[in-house]
């Protein structure tokens, strides 16, 4: 069974965007702090809250601004751009 975050990646490239999927056995923080360093310009966390609710948290680094929004909608927000 494929989980949400794997859902996510694969409509991204889907939609041609390319992702930088995190997996890594890290806590949140950490992996938080290395994309931050690396400067990607949208960040999708996808976590037990966010699944419980059936959303996907988007982040926009440049502004800083947060928001919980279905899959779709996220996935249009980053095309978007």
């Amino acid at each position: 069974m494929e989980t949400l975050a794997e859902s996510v990646y694969h409509a991204l490239c889907e939609k041609g965007i390319e992702v930088l999927y995190d997996d890594r056995d890290e806590r949140a923080g950490a992996k938080f702090a290395d994309m931050d360093l690396i400067g990607l310009p949208w960040q999708l966390a996808v976590g037990a809250r966010t699944v419980d609710a059936g959303t996907v948290e988007v982040k926009n680094r440049r502004t800083g601004a947060r928001e919980e929004l279905p899959l779709e909608a996220a996935l249009e927000r980053v095309k978007g751009g």
